[in-house]
């Protein structure tokens, strides 16, 4: 042991956190699916829209993020319409188009994180909900119940030991 104390992190994304309403299509969505054995369904309470995942963060710096994380934000439509299963075995539930509102908020908050000394991840954003991880030959539902959602805000989100926690809820 070298005397020094590991810096305490919290795991962050920020994400579009749906009402019960949307979170009970969403799961039927993922309900309508085949598995196959070792697939993992994501848990209703977990189903969303991640915006940015940012890792494990010094949990010092929570307050900061808090409050840096609150940018111009103007409701808009999200309809998820396309079940599809990407080569990674991850299976997922899209919208045909982003909406202009949603790639606007992901913009705003990719130069919230900046302004903030982090980085914004370089993959091409491609907004989705994981319905399930290791999915592999899963069946893909043909169709499923229209999921038009009224997005009026945004959420900063804690996950430790598998547990989603919102710590704040941006409108």
């Amino acid at each position: 042991m070298d005397g020094q104390t590991k810096t305490p992190t919290t795991r962050l994304f920020l994400a579009l956190w749906p009402e019960p309403g949307v979170r009970h299509l969403l799961a039927e969505w993922r309900d309508a699916w085949t598995w196959p054995a070792g697939a993992a369904p994501v848990h209703a309470d977990k189903l969303h829209v991640t915006l940015h995942f940012l890792g494990a963060l010094p949990s010092e710096r929570l307050s900061e993020l808090l409050d840096g994380f609150a940018v111009p934000f103007e409701p808009f439509r999200l309809d998820l319409t396309h079940a599809a299963l990407w080569h990674n075995g991850i299976a997922v539930l899209e919208p045909s188009l982003t909406p202009p509102g949603l790639a606007a908020l992901h913009a705003r908050l990719s130069d919230a994180l900046l302004a903030l000394g982090l980085q914004p991840e370089a993959r091409r954003y491609r907004p989705h909900v994981t319905m399930a991880r290791r999915a592999g030959g899963a069946s893909v539902p043909a169709e499923g119940p229209p999921v038009m959602w009224e997005v009026r805000g945004y959420a900063l989100v804690a996950s430790k030991d598998g547990v989603y926690t919102v710590l704040r809820e941006y409108a």
